[in-house]
């Protein structure tokens, strides 16, 4: 089908890229994927940024994982036969193994069949300690498992502790200290994955390199930061259930009527590339090169919608718009341990103060992200556990504030190029990390405008994404704009990222407050409810009053699938849909030819 309001270059693009499809009987189903960013190493106790987490929990297997269609989102039991046994008040949990999973194969294990046991999650979970790693995970049982002191103060996979059993060959048993309303989430993520000790011991610091796991894929062909491709684990022994509500709509339920009993995945290969470039992502998704496109890029929006709906050219091709309120925060955050933005005096809150001042958010909504975005108030989007409506960030936009802030605290000097020195005279440049995208550098120029406004001087240094995160770990970047999606639908997990001893794990910017290490371990004790809610009201009052974020947006995302993707349905928390996914492939071999 021709269609005439696209850009010349998606028929240019598509003329040089059009996939070879036929309709055989029994040919392979292929879901066609992109990832926006480059993975980093494959370990389930390593691997936080999302291009990562999306693969990994593909090839790994946690004890736990959302039901795909309940909402609100439910748990239900993955490689345990369901939801534990949980007694003393909330502190021993008692899971209880399928057995017959297994490990893909590796030589590893000298061509014998691994089975997993409980063991193996001791083992998986002890790894979230091992300092050698720097697990960003550490969190999930840092200080809350029984007897863990010894762990930490001394590490050894074979120190026994209390907190972590295998009682027998397919039962394990967690104590905790105290009660973690939110245990039963972490269960359910990437990290908590389990992984044989063979393998860790067959690739010693490279077994991000060798992903062996028990998930629904295993890894096929792999270049580095440009092509996965996930075979059908033939061993899978998972198998679709879920428990839907009421209320839940005729398609949901027509959804799980198909799906209920058979075996996942439904796909044979995922064919993944990585696409940091908006336009290579949006052009090959309309030559039919990407079977769904989740988060438009912003400056691509105009390309496939108009006036809120998708255009009648792609509706006519049986596309499909889906907008979605993703659990996820975009924030420019600042080390306070960095000798120009860190710091808690004065002089130092203040800059960063002007610099959360002088952000145009209205401009970053409205010309970057084309509308599909909300102005964020706090870390939390609308959707989790302890999101307030009606709370507001004291800090506007307020250029003339800022200026007149910079101007009281010590920062009037300026140099010949009319740039703000420091207090102490000296120069004052803000490097602040950038991807190195199309994407990276638009955001650059709005913040360059934004800070010369003030008279701050800026310079961006470019790098891969998985390459800053590393960097941020260790503490050696000033200045990045990040974003955090929910790793659980709970606001325990976003206001961690400023939890003091999470520094060089998830809390990239360092902040370590007592008065607000205080508060979120208060309310990490408790669950959602006004106490809760008045705790994190303070600390949002703490954020705006230090200032080591400048919180940006949430996402509305605009999402499109092709005609001849069955049994998609976007979860909140859940980074990818592939196990369950299914493919018309005659279809979309005659949407192709049709072209």
């Amino acid at each position: 089908m021709k269609f005439r309001t696209l850009a010349a270059a998606a028929l240019a693009y598509s003329l040089l890229h059009l996939p070879v499809q036929s309709a055989q009987a029994g040919e392979a189903k292929v879901l066609h994927m992109f990832l926006s960013t480059s993975e980093a190493g494959l370990d389930p106790a390593v691997g936080s940024d999302l291009a990562t987490l999306s693969l990994l929990e593909n090839l790994f297997d946690p004890l736990l994982r959302y039901d795909y269609l309940a909402r609100p989102v439910k748990l239900q039991g993955n490689t345990a036969t369901g939801l534990p046994t949980v007694e003393d008040g909330g502190r021993t949990y008692t899971f209880r193994l399928r057995p017959g999973i297994h490990f893909t194969p590796d030589p590893a294990f000298k061509d014998k069949k691994r089975e997993v046991t409980a063991q193996d999650y001791v083992y998986s979970f002890k790894r979230l300690y091992d300092p050698s790693l720097h697990s960003p995970f550490g969190y999930i049982f840092d200080g809350k498992l029984q007897g863990d002191e010894a762990l930490k103060k001394n590490f050894s996979y074979a120190t026994e502790i209390p907190g972590l059993q295998a009682v027998d060959r397919y039962t394990l048993r967690i104590r905790l200290k105290e009660p973690d309303n939110n245990f039963l989430f972490y269960m359910a993520m990437p990290a908590a994955s389990v992984v044989a000790r063979e393998v860790m011991d067959a690739y010693p610091g490279q077994a991000g390199n060798h992903p062996v796991g028990t998930g629904p894929f295993m890894i096929g062909d792999w270049k580095h930061s440009d092509r996965i491709v996930l075979l059908k684990n033939p061993d899978s022994s998972a198998v679709f259930h879920t428990s839907l509500g009421a209320g839940n709509d005729a398609g949901d339920k027509a959804l799980a009527a198909s799906l209920e009993g058979q075996r996942l995945p439904r796909v044979d290969r995922v064919e993944v590339k990585i696409a940091e470039e908006f336009q290579g992502r949006m052009l090959g998704f309309l030559n039919g090169e990407y079977d769904y496109m989740e988060q438009v890029p912003e400056s691509m929006t105009d390309m496939v919608i108009r006036d809120g709906k998708l255009k009648p050219e792609l509706s006519a091709r049986g596309m499909q718009l889906y907008r979605f309120p993703v659990l996820q925060t975009y924030y420019m955050w600042m080390n306070m341990q960095d000798p120009v933005v860190g710091g808690y005096g004065k002089e130092k809150v203040a800059l960063r103060r002007a610099i959360s001042l002088s952000y145009n958010n209205a401009e970053d909504i409205a010309l970057l992200k084309k509308g599909f975005a909300m102005k964020a108030d706090s870390p939390l989007p609308s959707g989790v556990l302890g999101y307030d409506p009606n709370y507001h960030s004291p800090v506007p936009y307020d250029p003339a504030l800022a200026n007149a802030l910079l101007d009281r605290y010590g920062y009037g000097k300026r140099d010949a190029d009319g740039f703000r020195r420091q207090p102490n005279g000296e120069a004052l440049t803000l490097v602040m990390s950038s991807e190195a995208t199309v994407g990276g550098r638009l955001r650059d120029e709005l913040w360059r405008k934004c800070l010369n406004a003030i008279g701050l001087r800026v310079v961006f240094k470019s790098d891969k994404k998985p390459e800053i995160i590393k960097a941020s770990r260790l503490g050696k970047v000033q200045m990045f704009e990040s974003n955090w999606v929910a790793d659980f639908p709970d606001g325990d997990n976003f206001y961690q990222l400023l939890y003091g001893p999470n520094a060089g794990r998830a809390n990239y910017s360092r902040f370590n407050l007592p008065a607000y290490n205080e508060r979120y371990e208060k309310a990490h004790a408790l669950q959602d409810g006004p106490e809760r809610q008045k705790l994190y009201f303070e600390m949002n009052q703490l954020i705006h009053a230090y200032n080591p974020w400048v919180p940006l947006t949430h996402v509305l995302s605009a999402d499109i699938r092709q005609p001849w993707l069955k049994n998609y349905k976007r979860h909140p928390v859940e980074f990818t849909q592939w196990r369950y996914l299914d493919l018309d492939v005659a279809e979309r071999a005659r949407a192709t030819l049709a072209k």
